[in-house]
């Protein structure tokens, strides 16, 4: 959210209410999850949001690298986050730089805070989260592929983790930012959340927002993710359904 003149600023609400791309203040756009692309993986999933393309694999519980991060009572959550040089339209160096490693940090701390590692002593659990196209709220679809690819793995967890952003443009708090909203709007407030008892596992926000307008992004976040939530069910039952189904033919 760079500082940019007003000229520079694009007309982001209409004067009905509606968003640049014709969305209420309270739409997500469209999500589209396919449990288990990958076989070489232990588990995986694709996430397609909106313009956004996410790749997740998940492998283990497997021997650790390097072994000094062992822990003797229970499994480690590693995470790798990845922006592919050609997901964005601006030039942007292959490998991992310092957003990236922030992101890979709060993802693996959210789901440590939901996987039963402690039934996995001594190994580790490794999420690899890949951007190949990015249009805003990457993070929130990698949260969404990483945890879709953590149930197909067959990892124990309290709960499927849904992510969502929630931001303020032209001065109205609104769900799911997409690019010009992200790069114009006041704020950006990404979450996720465990579904079974509401607690949040992932809040960040840049930008300013006051009390009330955090207030409405809150339970606007919470709407979100329970709304995620239910297409990422759906995405698993869609999976094993069709295995199922293969397997009896």
């Amino acid at each position: 959210m760079g500082s940019v003149g007003a000229k520079d600023v694009p007309i982001l609400m209409t004067p009905d209410g509606r968003r640049i791309d014709g969305r209420r203040w309270d739409e997500l756009r469209p999500i589209h999850i396919v449990a288990g692309p990958l076989r070489q993986a232990d588990g995986s999933a694709f996430v397609e949001w909106g313009a956004n393309k996410v790749m997740a694999a998940v492998y283990g519980p497997r021997e650790v690298h390097p072994r000094h991060l062992q822990e003797n009572h229970r499994a480690i959550v590693q995470c790798r986050y990845n922006m592919a040089a050609f997901s964005v339209d601006e030039r942007k160096r292959p490998g991992l730089d310092r957003r990236s490693q922030e992101i890979s940090k709060v993802i693996a701390e959210a789901f440590d805070s939901v996987v039963f590692a402690e039934e996995f002593p001594r190994t580790s659990i490794d999420v690899y989260i890949e951007v190949l196209q990015a249009n805003a709220g990457t993070r929130c679809a990698g949260v969404v592929a990483a945890s879709v690819a953590l149930a197909d793995a067959g990892i124990p967890m309290v709960d499927l983790l849904p992510a969502v952003a929630v931001g303020k443009v032209a001065g109205e708090i609104v769900l799911d930012l997409k690019k010009e909203e992200d790069n114009f709007g006041e704020a950006d407030l990404p979450m996720a959340m465990v579904p079974q008892s509401g607690r949040m596992v992932l809040l960040q926000m840049e930008g300013h927002m006051t009390r009330d307008e955090l207030s409405k992004a809150l339970d606007l976040g919470v709407k979100g993710c329970r709304d995620v939530h239910e297409k990422m069910k759906e995405a698993l039952r869609t999976r094993y359904t069709t295995t199922d189904a293969g397997a009896e033919a």
